[in-house]
Protein backbone atom coordinates (compact mmCIF):
# COMPACT_ATOMS: atom_id res chain seq x y z
CA UNK A 1 0.00 0.00 0.00
CA UNK A 2 2.82 2.17 0.02
CA UNK A 3 2.28 5.67 -0.77
CA UNK A 4 -1.47 5.26 -2.68
CA UNK A 5 -4.44 7.32 -1.92
CA UNK A 6 -5.23 6.46 1.35
CA UNK A 7 -1.54 5.77 2.98
CA UNK A 8 1.60 7.97 2.42
CA UNK A 9 5.15 7.45 4.44
CA UNK A 10 7.00 10.12 5.38
CA UNK A 11 10.13 8.86 7.09
CA UNK A 12 12.63 12.33 5.91
CA UNK A 13 10.02 14.37 8.14
CA UNK A 14 11.85 15.72 10.89
CA UNK A 15 9.05 15.41 12.83
CA UNK A 16 8.54 11.71 11.60
CA UNK A 17 7.01 9.48 13.71
CA UNK A 18 4.85 12.82 15.36
CA UNK A 19 3.54 9.85 17.64
CA UNK A 20 5.43 6.62 19.73
CA UNK A 21 4.67 3.45 17.95
CA UNK A 22 6.17 0.06 17.08
CA UNK A 23 5.61 -0.15 13.61
CA UNK A 24 7.13 3.04 11.78
CA UNK A 25 6.52 1.59 7.92
CA UNK A 26 2.81 1.32 8.95
CA UNK A 27 2.93 4.72 10.01
CA UNK A 28 0.39 6.72 7.95
CA UNK A 29 1.28 10.07 7.50
CA UNK A 30 -1.88 11.42 4.82
CA UNK A 31 -3.35 13.18 7.69
CA UNK A 32 -0.47 14.61 9.14
CA UNK A 33 -2.73 17.41 10.82
CA UNK A 34 -5.95 15.46 12.01
CA UNK A 35 -9.19 16.97 10.16
CA UNK A 36 -11.30 15.53 12.80
CA UNK A 37 -9.56 17.77 15.54
CA UNK A 38 -12.62 20.07 15.40
CA UNK A 39 -14.90 17.51 16.42
CA UNK A 40 -13.94 17.73 19.66
CA UNK A 41 -14.93 15.05 21.66
CA UNK A 42 -16.79 13.04 18.96
CA UNK A 43 -13.57 12.57 17.04
CA UNK A 44 -13.20 8.90 18.55
CA UNK A 45 -9.56 9.47 18.66
CA UNK A 46 -7.81 9.04 22.24
CA UNK A 47 -7.31 12.30 23.33
CA UNK A 48 -7.58 14.64 26.91
CA UNK A 49 -7.55 18.20 27.53
CA UNK A 50 -5.17 20.37 29.15
CA UNK A 51 -5.52 22.08 32.63
CA UNK A 52 -6.04 25.19 29.82
CA UNK A 53 -8.41 23.91 28.14
CA UNK A 54 -6.81 22.59 24.82
CA UNK A 55 -7.52 19.63 23.11
CA UNK A 56 -4.25 17.13 23.54
CA UNK A 57 -4.08 14.60 20.78
CA UNK A 58 -0.54 13.33 21.52
CA UNK A 59 -1.98 9.98 22.37
CA UNK A 60 -3.65 9.17 19.24
CA UNK A 61 -2.58 7.50 16.35
CA UNK A 62 -6.06 6.93 14.54
CA UNK A 63 -5.00 9.43 11.87
CA UNK A 64 -2.00 7.40 11.51
CA UNK A 65 -3.36 4.11 11.42
CA UNK A 66 -3.17 1.99 7.81
CA UNK A 67 -7.17 2.15 8.00
CA UNK A 68 -7.26 5.75 8.58
CA UNK A 69 -8.39 7.02 5.51
CA UNK A 70 -11.54 5.26 5.49
CA UNK A 71 -12.36 5.84 9.49
CA UNK A 72 -11.95 9.69 8.72
CA UNK A 73 -13.32 9.52 5.43
CA UNK A 74 -16.74 8.20 7.38
CA UNK A 75 -16.66 10.51 9.76
CA UNK A 76 -15.86 13.88 8.06
CA UNK A 77 -19.74 13.91 7.28
CA UNK A 78 -20.28 15.08 10.81
CA UNK A 79 -17.53 18.49 10.08
CA UNK A 80 -19.84 21.28 9.18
Amino acid sequence: MKNSYSFYNNHQCQYFPCHKVDDKDNFNCLFCFCPLYSLGDKCGGDFCYTDKGIKDCSNCVIPHSTESYYYIMDKLKEVK
